[in-house]
């Protein structure tokens, strides 16, 4: 039966949705709202035009100051039922509402209907994900509250990595911080990792009949953007990951560190006389590409990797030193991925910058020839497709599949919702 789906995405200061109609997974509209509870909050909402394309009808129209995740909805619910940019007659044409939720901790393996006590759950696990499960749970009860008796699904970012062995997940500190405290790696971009798991085994069945079994077949994937993760899997379930207990361990990324020696904290705390939030903040929201930009005679100091990739394109030392620790990095957690599962299949980029940085990709094939890896130029010097960028005869493949975290989340909740 064909239905609607609203997924929400609900950020401490923002609110992303796509209404779906599903199961064809078709996307009637999506849009963000950004800086809610600020004087100055905005919201975009994208149509698809005749081709299909999603474009702007409303372009970060202001909002009346300080409006908040409730007035957000309201909002949209106003927009998707109006005569100009709506899509609906009425709110109950919606049989459900997706949302995506950080941190399950161990609490859940999979995506789950909504009820009191998964809300408590995720209360509970506000601790491990302190920025994004107090706005994920705010977007549930908003919606509970103005879409009354419509069905809500959890989908956590955590769940896909439930499936990492205990050898892979613990740290070596006392054991108690783990029974007490629940310290241990969780993984993060789980709804885009295992995405791109499920897409990368039907591209590869169907390009190479009889040649690999998606029970059997090894991929590291790497989802990089802002925020970046690796994941090495298994016949489809997750075997690793380099995202930890919080979002920060693992590559360098747009604004955060990555891993760290952790004999660096106590050290720079004494040094600048730095708190544990000044150093949290430091850490996660004052390092990665931006930190390694700070201070630079040239130019400003910037997160966004286009701005970086032109720079080193024109002979930019910081920005090459940020291009070459991140290949560097890449190459090194994708050799270690590859070895822990005993060799791969697959190597799969996705997310903004592995989806649109040709020079990486190429940077890291060159690294990995070793393992019987050949990139093709050609199609390598695509952008956002869906494409295998190694040569036929490449024994290590290479891929670049746009990831879909909305529509993985809106499967979801029409399997929970509608055939169960």
């Amino acid at each position: 039966m064909s239905v609607k789906e609203l997924i929400v995405n609900a950020g401490s200061s923002s609110l992303k949705y796509t209404v779906f109609k599903m199961p064809d997974a078709e996307v009637l509209c999506n849009g963000i709202f950004e800086q809610l509870g600020t004087p100055l909050p905005t919201f975009t909402h994208k149509l698809p035009n005749e081709t299909g394309k999603l474009v702007k009808v409303i372009d970060k129209m202001a909002l009346t100051p300080g409006a908040d995740h409730s007035a957000a909805i309201t909002t949209l619910i106003d927009t998707l039922t109006g005569k100009e940019f709506g899509v609906l007659d009425s709110m109950t044409e919606i049989a459900a509402v997706g949302h995506r939720v950080l941190h399950g901790g161990e609490k859940f393996s999979g995506s789950v209907l909504v009820n009191k006590q998964v809300e408590e759950a995720i209360r509970e696990c506000i601790p491990l994900g302190p920025l994004h499960n107090p706005a994920n749970l705010m977007g549930i009860e908003v919606c509970e509250k103005i879409m009354t008796g419509i069905p809500q699904v959890a989908v956590f970012d955590t769940a896909f990595h439930q499936t990492i062995p205990e050898e892979a997940f613990m740290y070596a500190l006392p054991y108690k911080y783990y029974k007490e405290y629940g310290i241990r790696r969780y993984g993060f971009h789980g709804t885009s990792h295992r995405y791109i798991a499920k897409r990368t085994a039907a591209f590869l069945c169907e390009k190479y009949p009889g040649k690999y079994n998606p029970d059997t077949l090894r991929i590291v994937t790497c989802h990089l953007g802002n925020g970046s993760s690796l994941a090495a899997i298994k016949g489809g379930k997750c075997f690793d990951t380099t995202m930890g207990l919080t979002p920060l361990e693992g590559i360098m990324m747009g604004t955060r560190s990555g891993s760290i020696d952790p004999a660096i904290i106590p050290f720079i705390m004494k040094k600048e006389g730095l708190t544990p939030d000044d150093v949290d903040n430091l850490l996660n929201k004052k390092s990665g590409m931006l930190g390694l930009t700070t201070e630079d005679p040239n130019n400003e100091a910037t997160s966004d990797n286009r701005t970086i990739e032109s720079r080193a394109k024109q002979g930019d030392p910081r920005a090459m030193l940020v291009e070459a620790m991140f290949c560097h990095q890449l190459t090194k957690l994708i050799g270690g991925f590859v070895a822990a599962m005993g060799g791969a299949d697959a190597v799969v980029f996705t997310g903004g910058i592995g989806e649109n940085n040709p020079q990486y990709r190429t940077r890291v094939a060159d690294k990995l020839a070793f393992l019987g890896t050949q990139i093709d130029e050609t199609p390598n010097a695509l952008r956002g497709k869906e494409v295998e960028i190694s040569t036929p005869d490449s024994k290590l493949k290479l891929l670049v599949i746009p990831t879909d975290e909305e529509l993985m989340i809106a499967e979801d909740t029409y399997e929970l919702t509608q055939n169960k």
